[in-house]
């Protein structure tokens, strides 16, 4: 626990770290499917889904962070005091099925990467992001959390030069931009990516991590000036990850609108690798490639600490994370073995992610709108009034999807 002494002496910049590991989760391989996919499709139709998503997420992760300090619990850690066994054992399955569809998309994003770089084999490359990111985990149990913030924030600046350069090769048509930030569908396959976007973009397990993660950065401090500062600083942090995370988001979308529409093949990430070595050069390629493989890295190390945070929360135990890293990687090596369309794997892996957000946000928004856990730090009502819209868009996103896909 940071006393309030301490907590005046330490810098502001020091204290930030913690969303910067939670915007891994919005940068993970499925958005790379999702937005390359949106943008070689659909141009700059679905813009405003990006924007609008990284909005969002900048609103739920600092409730996240929120609850973690001034309670000092956990978001699952929240909820498994507040249900039963039987509902928390329904509870935990719905969340480790997200877990799994997460790293779905990371290891595989990684192998696609490694794939690009090297010519690896798929499943060659899935078992060696998997092998990487277990040895990023025993970094963080041995180091400690503020040694693994560093390294996820270096993999962070490796995955914005990756997907940003490319921008400052080809800029985008200003007014197509802003075209695509008004709100509108064209067809069933325009709302499944838009969902895809949107399940990769609001992440439920960034939602139950990034609890645990101010919580156990920043302790649980009292009433009064360091948690005033400490919830200022954490405002900060939530912003510039989330800035980051969006803009890597956005260029994709414009990367791919602007230089990938009409083009054959753009499907996949291996397609779309390609047509911007075409079109953008070698070297733009060979930076997006880089990003990937970043990206597969480090969202896939923080997907698994993530399903630990979770287990852990609702059940008060854990498993050996050897044990937790095969469980959860065996899906993604399935998919890489039997010959699945890697990139459509990823865009499906996000639609599940998606139909899982409201579990993790309905009870964010309930429990920090609590005056009893959260005292004077309860969200203000406006807050409290958006998280809820927030939740209810998501909701009646996905029931559309589904009733398009059933009737399309």
């Amino acid at each position: 626990m940071i006393q309030r002494s301490e907590a005046r002496l330490r810098p502001s910049w020091v204290l930030l770290g913690p969303a910067f590991v939670a915007a891994i989760a919005y940068v993970d391989p499925g958005n790379v499917a999702a937005n390359v996919s949106a943008g070689a499709q659909f141009g700059f139709l679905l813009v405003w889904v990006i924007v609008a998503a990284n909005a969002m997420a900048c609103l739920v992760q600092y409730l996240s962070a929120k609850l973690g300090l001034v309670s000092g619990h956990s978001l699952p850690e929240a909820v498994g005091a507040r249900m039963r066994r039987p509902t928390r054992l329904a509870y935990w399955l719905q969340a480790e099925l997200v877990a799994m569809a997460t790293d779905l998309a990371e290891v595989v994003g990684g192998a696609i990467a490694l794939y690009l770089l090297f010519d690896l084999p798929l499943l060659t490359g899935g078992i060696i992001t998997g092998v990487i990111s277990l040895l990023m985990l025993m970094v963080k149990d041995r180091r400690g959390q503020r040694t693994f913030e560093t390294v996820i924030t270096g993999l962070l600046a490796v995955i914005a030069v990756g997907f940003l350069a490319s921008l400052f090769v080809s800029a985008p048509p200003v007014a197509e931009v802003a075209g695509g930030l008004v709100p509108k569908f064209a067809g069933t396959e325009s709302v499944l990516i838009a969902a895809a976007m949107l399940g990769a973009t609001v992440m439920p397990h960034a939602v139950y991590l990034h609890s645990g993660l101010a919580r156990d950065r920043h302790g649980h401090p009292e009433p009064g000036p360091a948690r005033r500062m400490l919830l200022r600083v954490t405002r900060w942090d939530v912003g510039v990850a989330m800035v980051i995370a969006g803009a890597v988001n956005l260029s994709m979308v414009l990367v791919a609108a602007t230089n990938l529409q009409g083009l054959e093949n753009t499907d996949s990430i291996e397609g779309a690798h390609a047509a911007v070595a075409d079109t953008l050069g070698t070297t733009v390629a060979l930076l997006f490639a880089i990003g990937l493989l970043a990206s597969g890295l480090a969202s896939s190390s923080v997907g698994a600490y993530a399903g630990a945070m979770i287990m852990q929360g609702l059940f008060y135990r854990s498993i050996p994370m050897v044990l937790r890293r095969l469980i959860t990687l065996l899906p993604a090596l399935v998919i890489l073995a039997i010959g699945v369309d890697p990139s459509r794997a990823l865009v499906l892996s996000q639609v599940v992610l998606s139909f899982g957000i409201p579990f993790a946000l309905i009870p964010l928004i309930r429990l920090t709108s609590d005056r009893s856990l959260m005292g004077e730090d309860t969200n203000h009502r406006l807050t409290t009034i958006a998280g809820w819209a927030i939740a209810a868009l998501i909701s009646l996103l996905n029931v559309v999807l589904i009733y398009l896909t059933l009737t399309g």
